[in-house]
This record gives C-alpha cells, structure tokens and sequence, in this order.
C-alpha cells in the first residue's frame, strides 16, 4: 500500500469517527489530497457502507479511499482512553453521530482541547449542535426536504422526487471540509482549535439561490418546474433522433448563434425572440420550435453542429457515456483503481486539480481493520501482547 503520500494536506492528520456520507465524504476529500485520515470503525461491524452499492458493494471503495481503516469500540472506556491517545497528535476529529453521543462518551471538545488546543473538531448532524432540533436523528433526505431542495425536484405534475444521489449528506461534507480548512488558517495565527458544526439543512439551504428573499421581497414561492428555468429560453432537454441533447442558449449572442446554425437567422431579431424577456414570454413555443429541429437529427451529429455554431450543448451523460468521452479521457476523469476483490473497479479522480500539489487515489477503501497494526503498534506503540488484551476484550 503506497505510503509516499501527495497533495496540498500532507502532514495532517484526521481522526475519522461516523458512518455513511454525511461525516465520511468529508474525509475522503481530506484524505484525496494528501491528510493521513484513520477510519474507526466499530470491531466486527464496520461502516454500512461496505455494504452499499447497486450491483456490487463498490460505494465503500470509493468513499473509503486514501484512509487509514481501523477497528475501535468508542462505547468502551478502553477504547476512550485510546482514542483521546490518537488525538493527542491529530489536526482534526470528524464525526457525524447524532449530537451529545461524544459528551456522553467523554469526549466533548472542552474535554478534548484539554489535551490538544489546537484541535479542530468538525461536527456533522442533521440539524446542527444547538437548537430545538439538535438531537433529532437526520438523514441526508430530511435536510434534503427541509432545505428546500426536494419541493424543487422533479416534474409540477409529480410530488417532490430525489435527485437520484445522497446529495444532502454530500453537501454537509463538503461544506465540513470547506470549515476544516477555515478553522485550519485560523489555527495558523492562533495555535487554537475549533468546532466547525455544520448541518445538512443549513448545508442544502446554503445552495438555494435566492429562493427566500424572492418570497420575502415578491411574495414569491418558486415551484417545481422540471427541465426548464421559468423565463430563462431557450435552456432545455430536446429531442433526437437516438436520445435527447440539452442545449444552453439563453444569452442573446448565444440565441443569435443558434439561430444561425438551425438556419434560421430571422429568429434571432423575431420580436417574439429577440430579446431575454421576450424570449422568457415565449418559452414554450420556442421550445417547441427548437425541437421540432433537433429531432431531425441524431445525437452526436447535433452536438458536432452545435458546437461549431459555438453554442452550448451535451448529452445527458450515463456511466457508459462518461467511460467513452475523450474529454473524460484526457483529463483522467475517471480511473481505474487496482482492488483485492474487484478487477474493473474505476472511479471518479481527485478534483479539484491542483496545478502543484495535485492530490491521488494512492488505494481505494481497505479492508476493515486494516491497519491495526500501523497504528496501533507503530503510531501509538503498543506492543503485541496489549494488542492481542484488546482484541479480546472487544475494544479493538
């Protein structure tokens, strides 16, 4: 297992505790740009996601990458006093339990600075540390549904739908790391730690335009309006001979350029088209117009056309489709990632790029309790004997 480790985060070192995505997608970010993050898990258990995956279990591969994966039993006071040794040198401690679970675990942050001042304790949950909602149990859907996100999903003509992905606990984790690395800058001018709390309402709110001010400034409640932007044309999924193509051509150069490439350059001084609002007023037969043009073709001779015509277009991309463009291709987009028990195991690569320090998949997520020994024998010193006590009691 490669140990040379690259990246902007080199020389840091993360505690992982939690489970799933909210907390861990967190550490995967850290850990794919070079953070030496060590993964506990609960001995003989592990993170559910080992067992996540359509098809195959493969989320944990990907979600698991670049850690450290060992086995601890945070319930125990063994496991406790282990954990507070780990942190004596770590830079940060994430978990994603419901809140109070460490305070009753002893393992609060005052307890925690108390060692280690200049910890950075990052603190995912469904609805934050405080507030009347702090203890309730949340999923990535319910911040989904309470940030405002999920009223806006789908078809006017459906009930709310998921967007296919976890993208509320996605969301959290990114926002996390974002606050890591705040409190890390701040850690440089003050040599002091501290708790970055982010919840995955707040973090779906964050990402929701101005959907509040236009209800508190217009009386304005926005509705579902599945693949268009109301007023915003032409911007939609149109209809191919072989499939469908999206096209972005909004803007009134863009518009006026694809007028010309649909050969019909009167359009773009059309009084109906020939500016946003008007366009915005006429959404619907434009689409209409646009479409009945697009199905005369097929899918990549469009796009070859369109972007000639320098107007904004792409297919509706599967995991297929992905594998086959060169733009994924040259790029190293997607990697193939060498896997004890999966022999075509590729995945999404480390973004963003870095131009000098880029980050890597040095492996993919290990087996549990992988490395027991680096840590507990190499980081912290245990010798052979104490190990073996701790496994049998079940705290390792």
């Amino acid at each position: 297992m490669a140990e040379n480790r690259h990246g902007a985060l080199v020389g840091l070192r993360m505690i992982e505790m939690g489970q799933l995505i909210a907390g861990p997608f967190c550490g995967q970010l850290m850990a794919d740009h070079g953070a030496e993050v060590i993964k506990i898990e609960l001995p003989g258990q592990g993170d559910p996601m080992r067992q996540w995956g359509q098809g195959k279990p493969v989320w944990f591969p990907v979600v698991g990458r670049n850690k450290k994966c060992i086995t601890l039993n945070l319930r125990s006071a063994k496991g406790q006093d282990i954990v507070r040794r780990l942190l004596k040198n770590a830079d940060f401690l994430l978990e994603n339990f419901r809140p109070g679970t460490l305070e009753k675990w002893n393992l609060s942050y005052e307890e925690l600075r108390a060692i280690n001042k200049g910890l950075i304790m990052v603190r995912v949950s469904g609805f934050g540390q405080t507030g009347p909602y702090a203890g309730r149990a949340g999923y990535g859907s319910i911040g989904e549904a309470m940030g405002g996100m999920r009223y806006l999903a789908g078809d006017p003509s459906t009930p709310p739908s998921r967007i296919g992905l976890s993208i509320g606990d996605s969301l959290a984790a990114t926002f996390a790391c974002l606050g890591a690395l705040m409190a890390l800058h701040r850690r440089h001018v003050t040599a002091e730690g501290q708790v970055v709390d982010a919840a995955i309402y707040e973090s779906v709110l964050a990402v929701m335009e101005s959907t509040v001010p236009e209800y508190t400034e217009a009386g304005l409640i926005r509705e579902r309006t599945g693949s268009i932007l109301p007023k915003i044309a032409p911007s939609n999924v149109y209809p191919c001979t072989d499939g469908e193509i999206l096209i972005g051509a909004n803007q009134d150069s863009v518009w006026s350029r694809l007028a010309d490439t649909m050969g019909r350059p009167e359009l773009a001084v059309d009084p109906r088209y020939a500016d946003h609002a008007a366009r915005g007023e006429h959404q619907e037969e434009l689409d209409a117009l646009i479409s009945e043009w697009t199905r005369g073709f097929k899918t990549a001779d469009l796009l070859v056309l369109l972007d000639a015509g320098g107007v904004p277009a792409g297919k509706i991309y599967r995991a297929d489709d992905m594998l086959a463009d060169p733009q994924f291709t040259a790029r190293e987009a997607l990697v193939k990632v060498a896997h004890p028990e999966f022999s075509n195991l590729v995945m999404q690569s480390v973004f963003p790029k870095l131009s000098e320090t880029p980050g890597e998949i040095a492996w993919p997520g290990p087996m549990i309790g992988a490395h027991n020994e680096e840590i507990y024998g190499g980081l912290l010193g245990m010798s052979n004997t104490e190990m073996e006590a701790l496994r049998e009691e079940g705290v390792i």
